[in-house]
């Protein structure tokens, strides 16, 4: 039985694939270009406009590490300070996206953002591959009831049941919600990569998933073609696509040298309602007479769940992990106030996974842990003593 995703009234699978416009934080802040890739998205034909809700120390610790831009190399977490939006940027970039005809979709990072979303009336909600296993942010979102894509980048098959069965209300026991009259649920199959390889995309991967899971599937594309990818994607089954866009490939924004600029984002589009009525056989024909067998062959892969050459060594790094908020010396106690889940980057040692928070919380620190650094099972000691 075909997987359909439903958001806001409408249905979505792959007789008619929810095309995602990622704006992400590519509109540095001016409300005018945010407008203006709204509009571009919409007249791309795209479905939905895609933002970011950033607050950075919702994200990252200030010592994770730097980026290189056009200025010099400059503090992840300072670029990200600088993306933070007051409450009122994504209600216009809501209103915006929505009177056009698009939905409005936008990812959170933390409670924080992700509140903030819900008192704006949001309709659905996105979890980024970094999140996946931010267990406290998708326990908040899945009491919210909403309709929710979840992004599974750099991710094991087990890491995606665990993020789904609390998405799903069974986080501790209790039992699923997943039933008739439930909210949608759908699953990306991503590479994160920067750019992705089109190769270690493995799109037969798709078909497994679904069944697997039993909710529908699609892609979030970082690699560079604005066709091969997305309309194979469909081919194999895909009921969402979700691409960046961007004014200009040589913009300031973070993700702007993989997005696709508005010429080639329609053409991506128009790729992909051609593939959803032409039906796979067929695009899977034209697309090898336009890339080759071999290539195609290569970007369907083999079906088995691994991570992707192109991302295994983001594994633990690009995902949270508990980190030390500040220096924490011998004999103090690990608590809400010193600890956070952050994602570690490339310069800070990754910490325990984010399952492990209650038992980390209320324990004594065997040894010094530095600001930022990531905390180790060899780090706990003896509970703390009750007061």
């Amino acid at each position: 039985m075909e997987q359909e995703f439903e958001a806001e009234g409408r249905r979505f699978g792959p007789g008619r694939v929810l095309v995602i416009a990622e704006i992400g934080t590519g509109h540095g802040g001016d409300r005018s270009r945010a407008a203006e890739l709204v509009a571009a998205a919409a007249e791309a034909g795209a479905d939905c406009a895609k933002f970011q809700c950033v607050f950075a120390e919702e994200i990252l610790h200030p010592e994770t590490g730097t980026v290189p831009l056009p200025g010099g190399a400059i503090r992840l977490y300072d670029r990200f300070r600088r993306l933070e939006e007051p409450p009122s940027f994504y209600a216009e970039a809501k209103a915006e996206a929505e009177r056009r005809g698009m939905l409005f979709l936008c990812t959170p990072f933390g409670i924080r953002s992700a509140r903030l979303l819900r008192e704006l009336g949001v309709g659905l909600m996105k979890v980024a591959s970094p999140e996946l296993n931010h267990l406290p942010l998708l326990a908040e979102l899945a009491a919210y009831g909403l309709p929710t894509i979840l992004s599974s980048g750099v991710s094991t098959l087990a890491d995606i049941e665990a993020a789904l069965g609390i998405l799903r209300g069974r986080m501790d026991g209790r039992a699923g919600t997943g039933g008739a009259g439930a909210p949608s649920l759908a699953l990306l199959h991503c590479v994160t990569a920067y750019p992705a390889p089109a190769e270690d995309y493995n799109l037969r991967l798709l078909a497994g998933l679904s069944s697997v899971f039993g909710i529908p599937t699609g892609v979030s594309d970082h690699s560079l073609d604005p066709v091969l990818v997305p309309a194979l994607s469909v081919a194999a089954g895909s009921s969402i696509v979700e691409k960046h866009i961007c004014l200009s490939r040589s913009s300031e924004g973070l993700d702007d040298p993989i997005a696709l600029p508005p010429g080639d984002f329609a053409a991506m589009v128009r790729a992909l309602r051609a593939a959803q009525s032409r039906g796979p056989a067929e695009t899977r024909a034209g697309l090898e007479a336009e890339y080759g067998a071999d290539r195609v062959a290569a970007v369907l892969g083999d079906g088995v769940k691994r991570l992707a050459p192109s991302e295994a060594a983001n594994y633990e790094r690009t995902n949270r992990s508990i980190h030390a908020l500040r220096d924490i010396e011998v004999g103090e106690s690990f608590s809400a106030a010193n600890i956070a889940i952050l994602r570690t980057e490339k310069v800070l040692r990754p910490g325990l996974a984010p399952a492990f928070l209650p038992l980390v919380l209320g324990r004594l620190a065997r040894r010094r842990v530095d600001s930022g650094q990531g905390v180790l099972a060899e780090d706990l000691g003896d509970l703390a003593p009750r007061p």
